[in-house]
């Protein structure tokens, strides 16, 4: 029961659920309206301390740019100036390109912290901001983010997306050939890229929400999808994926991360992040992109 508590708040300190459906949930799991209260103040304490509050529990980004060229950069997108984190070798020649797609908390120093380990992997990387819109991602703030997320335009936020690919087509220090990979909302994000954007050369989602038979009909590009294996909400949808993939002639690898947790790639979340499966998810997505992304 215990397990399932810790859970459940997880869900909803990630946006997975929203707040009534989480207090619903947790009153049902504690029997009474009195014991779920008196428990929330617990899940609160026990998850900042996952969360990052103290060093010892939490991976702590220093903003190490050794060996690097790092800077906010902005491109033009549907809703004007897009704000990005990019991330590149030291040395100012051509890369090929990747961009990195941020969770559902806004552009949070883990996504950099990514965008850096990218650009170290020999790539020309990109993080944008979905929040540009609304003057970019606050600092220290993941709730206020999460909040804003949920009052950007799909549409138009889609578009910013895609209009990083032909940024990325035509940076002078990329090599024309881009890459796309996100996580939870970025990988939803990252397949609707492979959707909108037929000259993408590779898409890597990580645990997004596919997309529909009709829109994944379109995609161009190979792509490589991961998923955690404790994951029903997003892994109901694998089958229908597939199978849009197999009839559309689609070059796919799909993994399945046995035992993993949803997020299991964010090492700022200790309650969600799994090593191995990390480790092993980001080898093939190195790897794929090498293949895919080689001049």
């Amino acid at each position: 029961m215990e397990k399932k508590i810790s859970r459940l708040y997880s869900d909803y300190k990630t946006g997975e659920i929203n707040r009534r459906d989480f207090l619903r949930k947790l009153v049902m799991y504690t029997g009474t309206t009195a014991a779920a209260m008196t428990m929330l103040p617990l899940l609160e304490d026990n998850y900042a301390l996952a969360g990052g509050a103290t060093p010892v529990t939490a991976k702590a980004f220093a903003d190490d740019d050794t060996g690097l060229f790092t800077a906010m950069v902005t491109y033009p997108g549907e809703t004007g100036d897009v704000k990005a984190f990019l991330a590149r070798p030291a040395e100012a020649i051509k890369y090929p390109a990747v961009i990195i797609i941020h969770e559902n908390r806004g552009l949070q120093p883990h996504i950099k912290d990514v965008a850096r380990r990218m650009a170290r992997e020999g790539f020309l990387s990109i993080a944008p901001d979905a929040l540009s819109p609304a003057g970019g991602t606050p600092d220290n703030d993941p709730d206020k983010a999460g909040a804003m997320m949920r009052e950007l335009d799909a549409d138009k936020t889609k578009k910013n997306f895609v209009a990083a690919v032909a940024y990325l087509k035509t940076h002078p220090l990329s090599t024309g050939k881009v890459g796309c990979t996100g996580f939870c909302w970025g990988g939803a994000m990252t397949n609707q890229v492979a959707v909108n954007a037929p000259d993408l050369d590779a898409a890597v989602p990580y645990y997004g929400r596919q997309p529909s038979a009709e829109e994944t009909a379109r995609i161009k590009a190979p792509v490589m999808a991961h998923y955690a294996g404790d994951d029903a909400g997003i892994n109901q949808g694998i089958a229908a994926f597939e199978e849009a993939l197999k009839a559309a002639n689609i070059e796919y690898k799909i993994f399945m991360y046995e035992g993993a947790q949803h997020a299991f790639n964010n090492d700022s979340n200790p309650a969600r992040y799994n090593e191995q499966a990390a480790k092993l998810a980001w080898g093939r997505t190195v790897a794929f992109f090498r293949e895919k992304l080689k001049s």
